[in-house]
């Protein structure tokens, strides 16, 4: 019924309890989900757990945020991108929130970064799973200079603007359990205009738990909440939600519906 379509499942605090996560999930109609990779270290253990399920997928992408890390290269994302089950290039972006001292021209090798992501989801057709901070415009430009169109924006927290940007190229819009904040009423009439066949739903798990578990360390099992304010929000059924998000999942991670299988011919030359 639901999908939670980014979540950090190989995180200490989740990987731990994955059987109870699991029967959580089925116990809250949480048919599947993405588990999403933020370094190339890390790769390994979220493919495994993708591929020890049949109801989880797994990114190949190195976070923005991450640094001290093996910096991926385009090669590395391709040749990531060719395991059963991988089903997109991400999490990448920028992120501009904690600068610590520097300034955004010394980020370059941030946008560096997302560039390498972009030309891997270009060559290998594969969606960018997008997470942007405090960097939207920059976000945008470099999308737009690229000609990229294959993606989504997770965990969106910016304007109506952003919004409309994002769409204009394309990309679909996910929402967290922060649309449940009492303090996201300007994120909750972004949510009442978007055009539903964008919307997607997702926990950022282990972060982020939606009210009332707010403050707890968040799970799959609670996506539907997130489906249950949208649906609030729109005036809708929130079987109606699942059954939209679900699609649109299916839509964007066409790996998904495919068995995640890679042809030959998937992966392009330069």
């Amino acid at each position: 019924m639901f999908v939670d379509s980014h979540c950090h499942l190989t995180f200490p605090e989740l990987l731990a309890r994955i059987t109870d996560i699991r029967a959580d999930m089925q116990a809250a109609q949480v048919d599947r989900a993405l588990c999403i990779c933020t370094t190339l270290e890390e790769f390994d253990q979220v493919h495994a757990l993708a591929t020890a399920y049949d109801n989880f997928w797994a990114s190949a992408g190195v976070h923005p945020d991450n640094e001290g890390v093996r910096e991926p290269t385009v090669a590395d994302l391709l040749a990531l991108a060719q395991n059963p089950r991988v089903v997109a290039i991400g999490e990448t972006g920028l992120d501009y929130f904690r600068l610590n001292g520097r300034s955004i021209a010394d980020m370059a090798w941030q946008r560096d970064r997302f560039g390498v992501h972009i030309e891997a989801s270009r060559r290998t057709g594969l969606p960018l799973v997008i997470h942007t901070r405090s960097a939207s415009e920059d976000t945008i430009a470099m999308l737009r200079e690229a000609d990229a169109h294959n993606g989504v924006f997770h965990c969106f927290t910016e304007t109506e603007a952003v919004a409309r940007a994002a769409l204009d190229l394309g990309f679909y819009i996910s929402f967290s359990g922060i649309l449940t904040f009492k303090t996201a009423g300007d994120l909750r009439d972004v949510v009442r205009w978007l055009p539903m066949d964008r919307c997607l739903i997702e926990t950022d798990s282990p972060y982020l738990a939606p009210a009332p578990y707010r403050g707890k360390t968040n799970s799959p099992a609670y996506v539907p909440r997130v489906a249950q304010q949208i649906a609030e929000l729109r005036g809708m059924d929130v079987t109606e939600v699942a059954a939209i998000t679900s699609a649109n999942f299916e839509r964007l991670f066409k790996r998904v519906v495919q068995g995640a299988s890679t042809p030959k011919d998937e992966v392009l030359h330069a």
